[in-house]
């Protein structure tokens, strides 16, 4: 297949859902209404007290300042470790709280923590990976909620050329939900591409199911 054939192909404005080469993405534009996606939006300025962290990560054996802002909320006890970090968790705030239980209701899927990554502008990214740390456990179910600026989100397999599968590519508006479940930790990876076209901040909000660590 031309290597242009496995360019990403851009995935349309309207609920979508793609269930094939061991994946489960489902995709649904306006899942907050504005209004919800402005309020919960303030809720994360740090002028409201909320605490982001700027921490430096060990990629390839260096340690390299992340290209984001992260924070972590998860219930009591409930720790996240990657690429060298250990995240104790702040406390759930009143509007974190009412997204993860109507996600828990309409997703039939239990939630005790979310990542939460802010883009300052499009020289922020996040590098392919997947969400597979052990406390995730085979088959999570990882629910992300998009605030602000607009951003591409990539999606391929992990064997992609060889399968000749094009990656997919969701362009997450303010308010969007995109789902990933079943298994497609183990076998697709994802990626926020760097846009230098885009100005604004976007905050992701990832939520999953962590397994407490003894």
């Amino acid at each position: 297949m031309p290597v242009s054939r496995l360019k990403p192909q851009l995935v349309g404005r309207n609920n979508f859902s793609f269930t094939q080469q061991q994946a489960d993405l489902s995709f649904q534009p306006g899942f907050l209404t504005v209004a919800d996606a402005d309020r919960l939006n303030d809720s994360l300025d740090d002028s409201r007290g909320f605490a982001w962290r700027h921490d430096d990560i060990v990629m390839f054996g260096r340690s390299i300042a992340q290209p984001r802002l992260t924070a972590w909320v998860a219930d009591p006890g409930i720790t996240y470790r990657y690429s060298g970090l250990t995240l104790t968790p702040a406390q759930w705030t009143s509007e974190l709280s009412r997204l993860r239980q109507r996600l828990q209701d309409e997703l039939s899927a239990p939630f005790n923590s979310v990542l939460l990554n802010l883009y300052r502008d499009g020289n922020d990214t996040m590098g392919w990976h997947r969400d597979n740390e052990p406390e995730l456990g085979d088959n999570p179910v990882i629910a992300s909620v998009s605030l602000g600026q607009s951003r591409y989100f990539d999606v391929r397999h992990r064997c992609y050329r060889d399968l000749e599968i094009a990656p997919l590519r969701f362009e997450l508006h303010h308010g969007d939900l995109l789902v990933m479940a079943g298994q497609t930790q183990q076998h697709w990876q994802h990626r926020v591409p760097r846009q230098r076209s885009q100005s604004g901040c976007r905050i992701n909000l990832s939520f999953r199911y962590t397994a407490r660590r003894d």
